[in-house]
Formats: C-alpha cells, sequence, structure tokens
C-alpha cells in the first residue's frame, strides 16, 4: 500500500476524532426509523458532497438512499473499486440500540478518509447510504439492481458488545404476514353459524411450536399476533399474524418457509376458515463467506490491537447477505463496549455515546480505511478475494 495514501487517510481521521464523535452522538439524539432517515441521510450526503464526492440523492427510487463517489485521476476505465456502506435507522422506542449511528458515523468517515487519500492510488471508493436495515433492507434492491457487481470488495463494520471478530455469519430471512378470514355471528345466539379467524389463526400458532421440533440447526422461527376484528360476543372474521423464518443457507430457507405456509393451509382448512399471506419485508440472504476477506479483516484489526474471537455460529440477519452473493463482501463485528450487553437493548444505545464507544468509533473509521486502501492498491490480494468469491458462487 502507498504510504503516503495511509498517511493522509489517517491524518485526516486524526484531524476530524472530534467531529466524528460529535456526528455520531448527534444521530443517537436524533433517531429516525427506517426510510424516515430524512435528516440523517442529509447529512451523511451533504459532507460527502463537501468532499468532493460525486453524490447521488436520493438513490434508486428511495427517499433516504445515496450513492456517493470519488475516484483517482489515475484511474484507468477499468479500476479497482472498493464500496463502504452505512446504517442509520433506528428501532422503535429503543433508539440507535443496534449502533446503527456509532458504525454509520465510522463508515462516512473511513470513506472520506480514503477519498482524501485517492489521489495516492488508481481505484475508486463509494459510499453506500444503506437505510432500513431494520426492516425492508434497502441493500437487497440495491443487490437486485447489481449496483454492486462491478466491486472488489463491499463491507461495513457492525457494532458489538464483549468481543470482536471478522467472520460474521447471518441467517437468511423470510417475512410473512398470514391473513385468516371467516364469518361472523353471534357468539351465544348462533355460533354454529360462524368461522373464527382466530381460530384458525391461534391453531397455526400452536402448528409452528410443533413445527420447531423438526426445524434445522441454527433456524429460527418467531411470530406475532397483529390484529383480530371482532368482540367477545362476536365471532372473529379476520385475523392477522407475522412471521420471520430464518436459516443458514438458502435452501434450508425455502424449505422452511414452505413448510410454514403448508402448516397455515392445514390449520385454515382444519377450522373451515381461509387463508392468504404476502411478504412484509425483503427477504435477507444468509452471508456468504469470504475467508480471504476476512482474514485481511482480522489482520488489519490486530495491527491496531483488536484481537477476533473466531468459529462464530449464525446469529441474527442482514442485507450485507444479499450484497454478498453479488460481490464479495463482509460485515466484522467491533466491540463498542468491553461489558458483555445484548444488542437491541437500551443499555447498548448508551454504551454507542459512551468514551469506549467514541474510542471504538474512531479505531474503526481507522481500520476501515486501511482494510479498502490495502484492496486499492493490492492487486494479489484483489485477486484472491475475487477468486474465493468465484469459488463459492460457482459452488452453489
Amino acid at each position: 500500500m502507498s504510504k503516503q495514501a495511509f498517511e493522509k487517510a489517517h491524518c485526516y481521521l486524526s484531524q476530524k476524532r472530534a467531529e466524528m464523535t460529535a456526528f455520531s452522538d448527534y444521530l443517537a439524539a436524533h433517531p429516525e426509523l427506517s426510510q424516515e432517515e430524512y435528516e440523517s441521510s442529509r447529512l451523511m450526503a451533504e459532507k460527502l458532497l463537501g468532499a468532493g464526492f460525486s453524490v447521488e440523492y436520493p438513490y434508486l427510487g428511495l427517499p433516504t438512499a445515496f450513492k456517493a463517489v470519488k475516484a483517482s485521476p489515475a484511474c484507468t476505465q477499468k479500476k479497482p473499486v472498493v464500496a463502504i456502506m452505512a446504517e442509520y435507522d433506528a428501532l422503535p422506542e429503543i433508539g440507535h440500540g443496534c449502533g446503527h449511528n456509532l458504525h454509520g458515523t465510522m463508515a462516512l468517515y473511513a470513506g472520506l478518509a480514503v477519498g482524501e487519500a485517492i489521489g495516492e492510488t488508481a481505484g475508486e471508493i463509494r459510499v453506500i447510504g444503506t437505510p432500513a436495515e431494520e426492516t425492508d433492507g434497502a441493500k437487497v434492491q440495491m443487490a437486485d439492481a447489481g449496483i454492486f457487481d462491478d466491486v472488489d470488495l463491499a463491507f461495513m463494520f457492525h457494532s458489538y458488545a464483549g468481543e470482536s471478530f471478522a467472520d460474521y455469519r447471518a441467517l437468511g430471512i423470510d417475512g410473512l404476514e398470514f391473513t385468516f378470514t371467516g364469518q361472523t355471528s353471534h357468539s351465544a345466539a348462533s355460533p354454529w353459524k360462524g368461522r373464527s379467524a382466530q381460530n384458525g389463526m391461534l391453531l397455526f400458532m400452536d402448528g409452528l411450536n410443533m413445527l420447531r421440533l423438526h426445524m434445522h440447526d441454527y433456524c429460527r422461527m418467531h411470530a406475532i399476533i397483529k390484529e383480530v376484528r371482532g368482540a367477545v360476543n362476536i365471532i372473529p372474521d379476520l385475523a392477522v399474524c407475522q412471521v420471520e423464518t430464518r436459516a443458514p443457507d438458502k435452501a434450508m430457507l425455502v424449505g422452511l418457509t414452505e413448510a410454514v405456509i403448508n402448516c397455515a393451509k392445514g390449520c385454515a382448512a382444519a377450522v373451515n376458515t381461509e387463508v392468504s399471506w404476502k411478504k412484509f419485508m425483503k427477504s435477507f440472504d444468509s452471508m456468504l463467506p469470504n475467508l480471504a476477506a476476512e482474514l485481511l479483516a482480522e489482520k488489519t484489526m490486530a495491527e491496531y490491537g483488536v484481537i477476533c474471537t473466531k468459529n462464530h455460529l449464525p446469529t441474527g440477519s442482514t442485507d450485507v447477505g444479499n450484497v454478498s452473493y453479488r460481490c464479495p463482501a463482509i460485515q466484522p463485528e467491533l466491540a463498542v463496549t468491553e461489558e458483555k450487553l445484548d444488542l437491541h437493548t437500551r443499555g447498548f444505545a448508551l454504551a454507542t455515546t459512551s468514551e469506549d464507544g467514541h474510542s471504538a468509533l474512531v479505531k474503526g473509521a481507522a481500520i476501515m480505511a486501511d482494510i479498502a486502501l490495502k484492496v486499492l492498491t493490492d492487486k494479489s490480494l484483489r485477486e484472491d478475494i475475487r477468486a474465493e468469491f468465484e469459488s463459492k458462487i460457482s459452488a452453489l
């Protein structure tokens, strides 16, 4: 890697330390829900535009998405490309309990730092603003649109607690909404004339519990009742619930989701009701591992004193999974606190604005910038990462 590029990037981050932490804390104090991240996305897009990036905002028909690009003047038509993905949506009630304020800011400033150094390389840095990770997953639409297809490495860091690791494995996820319909009637005077949609849904919930016995390892299934229309003296004619299925690979997810649909059909028929279903979110793919890129991240993290734990089982889901089937992609997890906190909690949200959180933010941005520059300047490394990606794709 060009020593001068490295020095420029890290000089920039050193100068921006206070600005960086203030930006993250501002997002924490002003959380915006998925698809409503208007101020968060605007602030990021303005920072990138002011730093000389070419910015499309809104992007791809998504009002809170953006694409920012900065290339070296020395670039030829065929140039190396690194994409850094930024998240910034918050959770209902608990704000940034997943740490998007922190690692979104980390991605932003890592991209800005590489942008400062891009003149010393022959490549292109992209910062992609990816809203709604907690719900509909903008990266799914972006991956489907092919915007990552020419990228040598797409990556982001995610906030974590208690440990750091590069070998993140995500579960694929489907989200279906089931609507059971029946017939109203008087609950006391003529119950035999009614068909309870609620009974169909409750039987379905029991069926899901029985189906869990037959799930593969690491699969998950969870449901919530959304609506029951009626009253205690009226047979309910409408009941709605949502079910999420998760699995460690695509084929397994398809099978589990199909089993859930069959379960709904059977339970509806058993109590003489009808059922229909639709997706309430885009499907997230499981993570396609890229060991060469993960090793790069692990070694670079170690250079900054971050020692990774290894051999992690699949947990949670992310729309980065969809990106990983279009180009080499990774999502290392970076501890922002030494405490063993659970994500999606108020305690974790507070940790992102702590002194430890601020230190992790600055260090993480430096590591991310370093990874990006290594990929941009090392052809052999890019070839190793690409070869593994092609091997994994061809084996599917």
